[in-house]
């Protein structure tokens, strides 16, 4: 199989559905859903258990974009950082995709800069975080209940990043081709891209 270590598994009517989704939204079957054929009812439920986290949070497409970029880059997940780069800079502009995918908080609100920081924090050592850190999502105005549901949505994303990374799933071609130059250019570390 192209795009992981893993060959492609036998095709079972959940998996036909993973594939025939991609082609209708995309026009060809992403390298992600080819591995998550082994489990796609595995992947839907977490799919629905990451909305279940995030959606008490009330916050943005753009919000829940940046946590994604943040989470992703931080970690070294090229194909979420691209893929979500891509939503980000649909949801708001390529230079903003592109300084979250960095490390940077251009284009972001108080709010927004607290939450990508407080992403990154949570990937990098969740052992090292404080209650100041706490602190300063509040002071961003975050409620306790938000920066509980960011945090789980957090986690759940380096799950499914860590499975992915781990079977070495790599970005496609024809994402890479539709994605903002300045997305393209930010992700510079993480599987290269192959069909």
């Amino acid at each position: 199989m192209g795009g992981s270590f893993l060959e492609e598994p036998a095709t079972s009517p959940a998996g036909q559905a993973l594939y025939d989704e991609d082609l209708a939204e995309s026009g060809y079957v992403w390298n992600v859903s080819r591995l998550w054929a082994y489990q796609p009812e595995t992947m839907e439920h977490l799919f629905a258990l990451m909305s279940e986290a995030f959606t008490p949070s009330g916050l943005s497409f753009r919000q829940r974009g940046i946590l994604v970029a943040a989470t992703a880059s931080t970690l070294g997940d090229s194909y979420c950082s691209l893929a979500w780069g891509g939503k980000l800079a649909d949801a708001s502009d390529p230079a903003v995709a592109a300084a979250v995918l960095t490390g940077g908080e251009d284009g972001l609100s108080e709010a927004e800069a607290a939450m990508a920081g407080w992403a990154r924090k949570v990937v990098k050592d969740p052992n090292a975080t404080t209650a100041a850190d706490v602190a300063h999502l509040r002071e961003a105005g975050l409620t306790d209940r938000t920066i509980f549901a960011i945090t789980l949505f957090v986690a759940l994303r380096l799950a499914f990043s860590t499975v992915n990374d781990a079977l070495g799933v790599s970005p496609d071609t024809k994402l890479v081709g539709t994605l903002p130059p300045d997305v393209v250019a930010a992700v510079s570390y993480g599987r290269p891209p192959t069909d």
